[in-house]
């Protein structure tokens, strides 16, 4: 038995006055009507209202039932047009989440003008280098950067970053410029732990992909820590391009074996896959996409020389 159906069916004839004229007003066969009192009441073990041959009379446990159900009833329309107007009207809470760096480089602006241009939605903007889940986090929209697994989420591709091997001009004084991924073997490595994905070390050549590891010297959980290990001369480390431009363009890193970097990692913005995606989280990816796909194209063009 549907509830809310019963609810509303047995308000149409208590509104109406009787069985027949709730009937008529719900244009439904009396009988149907009838029946679905008789349901109710069953369910609830009670009488809820007294037949006599024009009108019907509630009980004192009919106008008590009665008196919750327009209550609840109303909850639930005014349940219904706010979600409504959700997919009306682009507002409500979007909550995002992307990488820390990428975040807050090149997400983060983008985000701010978004904001400016809707005063209805209020943004949510998780900053995490790790895998953040979408429907346990209940997070709308997730910046990923990497080659996505099959799922049910969409993705929408806005570009791609170079993984790139940087030391400091003050280290590869001391110890020398690699040539080929196998000197770095000889090398002092900062390495990460505690992320979902790390970067590999991993290079080309003749589209064969190998790998070599420099010795770890530093193992941190940060991206912040390691470039700060890499520019006071620790070592050896491997980041996305983007992490590093500043760095690099200042002179203050410099990049190695250009030549053997494996391919760039696409940048996608994912979502969910719904029939009714809500209006915000639509509005947001019209906004966010066609600025995201012009920041990469930037980055590309303006890549930093490399060693």
């Amino acid at each position: 038995m549907d509830r809310f159906e019963a609810m509303s069916v047995l308000l149409a004839v208590v509104e109406a006055g009787s069985l027949s004229a709730g009937a008529r007003q719900l244009r439904a066969p009396l009988a149907s009507v009838s029946r679905k009192v008789a349901e109710l009441e069953q369910h609830l073990g009670t009488r809820l209202i007294v037949r006599t041959s024009r009108r019907v009379a509630l009980t004192e446990a009919g106008r008590a039932y009665v008196t919750a159900s327009r209550r609840i009833l109303g909850q639930l329309e005014e349940a219904e047009r706010e979600a409504a107007r959700e997919y009306q009207i682009p507002r409500g809470e979007l909550h995002v989440t992307a990488p820390v760096a990428f975040g807050q480089r090149h997400l983060m602006p983008i985000a701010l003008g978004f904001l400016a241009e809707h005063p209805e939605i209020s943004l949510r903007l998780l900053l995490a280098d790790r895998l953040v889940n979408l429907v346990e986090e209940h997070v709308d929209i997730a910046l990923r950067i990497g080659h996505l697994a099959d799922s049910t989420l969409i993705a929408t591709r806005v570009g791609r970053v170079q993984r790139v091997i940087c030391a400091s001009p003050g280290y590869l004084a001391r110890r020398g410029l690699p040539h080929s991924p196998e000197d770095l073997a000889g090398h002092d490595g900062i390495t990460f732990q505690g992320f979902a994905t790390s970067p590999e070390w991993r290079y080309r050549r003749d589209s064969a992909a190998f790998a070599v590891e420099p010795r770890p010297r530093l193992a941190v959980n940060s991206t912040e820590a390691a470039i700060q290990a890499a520019l006071a001369g620790l070592g050896v480390v491997r980041l996305l391009s983007y992490q590093v431009v500043d760095e690099v363009r200042a002179g203050r890193l410099q990049v190695l074996l250009a030549d053997f970097a494996p391919e760039p990692l696409p940048v996608s913005l994912i979502y969910p896959d719904a029939e009714l995606q809500p209006l915000k989280v639509r509005c947001f990816l019209d906004w966010a996409v066609p600025r995201l796909r012009a920041e990469m194209m930037g980055l590309e063009g303006n890549r930093p020389a490399m060693a």
